[in-house]
């Protein structure tokens, strides 16, 4: 799909440019030495551009100082300031980084509001040469929005459509666009219809892709890689960014397998196929095992999702039966497992949030079908857990909050409780 060319710092994102790789830091933006470090190895690592979180008026000068930091040892790796709840926030920021990510769902509470501080927010970008990312979150969609549409794929695209006719409006283009979800269903079908939507229109913007809270380990992996490539494997998609909840320093393999793979610079290791029906025997003769869970999913996540196929099976390989089970999960063919929504962390996250996560999953793995969210703070946390049973949020302080469903039952939970807290609740429900 041919999209138009935006300018972020040294790096063009678009059709006309290969796949971009991006990443995003989980220190604290207040603690300059800590986010200099960890862009220092992001960029070593091969992101191509990076974004802190920016949750005050306060830490806009925090990025300030880690950009001027980078730039002066000749790091030029674009920065990205991430905002959530202040339209303020975003404009201030607009004049110290290459690009700012606007929420349209909690941009400004006020939707007329919005649309004016919007235009100051694409004046300060013109001056300064800075891009925008608009990018919707299926938990944040905001109320006006949902009692529209519902909570819904269509519901996203007509919610960046409307923002993306005002970028029309006030003749600002240096605009890339995301739709994320952490059901892979709901976010290749949103990026469908948002492609549909800008073809018609005849302004192609650069898409972002991504599964928000995709968790870790295999799963993350392979959940990520699902919904990646099945918009990649069509021409939709120009930057990527895999969250997982580890060392951001991990996604950067992974986005760079699938950037090269959709560039057409690597192909998979699949060494033979036998379709019967609707179902499909492979094997494959990859290098390491992350090459093999990823050339599985990329060769068969979206034929799952899309019905294609019922069934797969990787043959020759003893973890078969768990990468089979672990893929038709992903592309939400059958539960084998709880289902667990997972964010990778960021600088607003004020608890250990791989840990909590990693004994969340071995205290509940017996809970078969369940969806269980772990979110590290309530920017998307209640929004992204519309699907699950159980949420645990951190409040920050210590404290948490457990969600049944989207509504909080426990406020102010001690961490050292919370886990303890969340199985009684579920024992008892």
């Amino acid at each position: 799909m041919e999209t138009i060319s935006v300018k972020v710092g040294n790096i063009f994102i678009g059709s006309a440019h290969p796949i971009v790789v991006q990443t995003m830091c989980n220190t604290h933006t207040s603690d300059v030495q800590a986010s200099v470090d960890q862009c220092r190895k992001l960029a070593a690592a091969g992101a191509q551009i990076i974004r802190l979180t920016v949750p005050s008026l306060a830490q806009v000068e925090n990025l300030k100082e880690i950009r001027n930091i980078l730039r002066a040892e000749g790091i030029d790796t674009p920065l990205v300031a991430d905002v959530h709840f202040s339209s303020e926030i975003a404009i201030a920021a607009a004049s110290v980084v290459e690009k700012v990510r606007i929420n349209p769902g909690n941009f400004h509470k006020d939707h007329d509001k919005a649309r004016e501080q919007f235009a100051r927010l694409v004046e300060v970008c013109k001056a300064n040469g800075t891009a925008i990312r608009i990018g919707l979150n299926h938990g944040s969609l905001g109320e006006r929005i949902t009692n529209l549409y519902g909570n819904t794929p269509l519901a996203m695209k007509e919610a960046v459509k409307e923002w993306l006719d005002m970028c029309v409006e006030n003749d600002f283009y240096n605009v890339v666009v995301s739709l994320k979800a952490s059901n892979t269903f709901v976010m290749v079908e949103a990026y469908r219809l948002l492609a549909k939507q800008m073809q018609e229109d005849g302004i192609v913007f650069p898409l972002h892709l991504g599964v928000t809270e995709a968790g870790n380990g295999d799963s993350g992996r392979i959940k990520s890689a699902v919904g990646i490539s099945a918009l990649l494997s069509e021409g939709i998609g120009n930057t990527i960014r895999v969250s997982l909840t580890e060392d951001p320093v991990n996604e950067i393999p992974v986005a760079k397998y699938l950037a090269d793979r959709y560039d057409h610079l690597l192909h998979s290791t699949m060494s033979s196929l036998t379709l019967d029906g609707k179902k499909a025997v492979a094997s494959y003769s990859a290098s390491s095992r992350e090459r093999l869970i990823l050339d599985f999913a990329c060769d068969f996540g979206k034929r799952l999702l899309d019905k294609e196929l019922d069934e797969v099976v990787l043959a020759d390989c003893e973890e078969g039966e768990y990468l089979a089970d672990e893929l038709m999960q992903a592309a939400r063919r059958r539960f084998y497992r709880p289902e667990y929504i997972a964010c990778p962390g960021c600088g607003r996250t004020m608890y250990n949030l791989e840990g909590t996560f990693e004994e969340v999953k071995r205290r509940t793995a017996h809970l078969k079908g369940m969806v269980i969210a772990v979110m590290g703070c309530i920017v998307n946390g209640p929004g992204e857990m519309a699907d699950a049973d159980w949420g645990y949020v951190g409040e920050g302080n210590g404290k948490v909050s457990i969600y049944k469903g989207k509504e909080p039952v426990l406020r102010h939970v001690p961490e050292d409780e919370a886990i303890d807290r969340l199985l009684e609740l579920i024992e008892n429900k």
